[in-house]
């Protein structure tokens, strides 16, 4: 592993996917063991994505958490489409986390809901409640954190959850991950949280593997904070750490190793 700062956010690079997932998931485990013992409960928010599935498969079937006390939140959701669609973010959290650890609670984004500024308004609601223990987040192609597209990303944004138009580089990788035929098929709208809710976690654990996010890295860590690339904001983040492997960093300008 080979590790280094931009700005206040510290980057570790792993030889592969499988070294990093293992990294993460031996972090994230400790830091949520040591929670367990210090207070009642913990409330953290996942991320969806092909990308995330090494980490989150991890973590379920490590020992020691004690679910119950664990609320979980996810972080996006089509617009219009079930929970029970394959695309669905709900199906997703359902089949992969919620079944196999039986958490207090898995609150979940409805995205078929009759009223969709309601339904923001609602998951905003709970989501503030009480503090955010842990963020677990990937990065899209374009930058995106979440549905925060470059077009709609706010980094002073006063909502927590809002209703957004995705942009056509954010509806192509989701054609190319699989999720949907073609670009006519998938959803124009989806309810996201936005960057002020993700950022509030007390820890933010950015997981970002594969070749497909090193143009989109490179943006991040290389260029501009700007919401020309959203998932550079993390790099104002003192709680935040980001986790890649050496094929979404190969773009990278050359940095010494610490």
């Amino acid at each position: 592993m080979r590790s280094f700062k931009v700005d206040q956010l510290p980057v570790c690079v792993y030889p592969d996917q499988a070294a990093m997932a293992a990294a993460v998931t031996s972090d994230v485990h400790t830091y949520l063991m040591e929670l367990q013992a210090a207070q009642p409960a913990i409330r953290a928010i996942l991320a969806t994505g092909n990308s995330q599935i090494a980490f989150l498969n991890a973590l379920v079937a490590k020992g020691g958490i004690d679910w119950s006390r664990v609320t979980l939140f996810h972080m996006d959701e089509y617009l219009g489409i079930s929970a029970d669609h394959s695309a669905s973010f709900r199906l997703y959290m359902r089949e992969r986390v919620e079944k196999k650890v039986g958490p207090a609670a898995f609150h979940y984004l409805e995205g078929d809901a009759l009223e969709p500024i309601a339904e923001c308004e609602r998951y905003e609601m709970l989501l503030k409640e009480a503090p955010i223990d842990l963020c677990c987040m990937g990065v899209g192609e374009n930058g995106h954190i979440a549905f925060n597209d470059p077009p709609v990303a706010n980094f002073l944004d006063k909502r927590w959850v809002k209703l957004v138009k995705l942009d056509d580089d954010c509806k192509t990788q989701q054609v190319n991950e699989g999720h949907f035929p073609d670009l006519e098929t998938v959803p124009k709208y989806a309810l996201t949280l936005t960057i002020p809710a993700l950022v509030s976690a007390r820890k933010v654990v950015c997981v970002a593997p594969e070749t497909r996010k090193s143009r989109a890295i490179k943006s991040a860590l290389d260029g501009p904070v700007s919401t020309q690339c959203p998932a550079s904001y993390l790099r104002n983040v003192p709680s935040a750490t980001m986790y890649l492997d050496e094929n979404s960093a190969v773009l990278l300008n050359p940095r010494p190793n610490h």
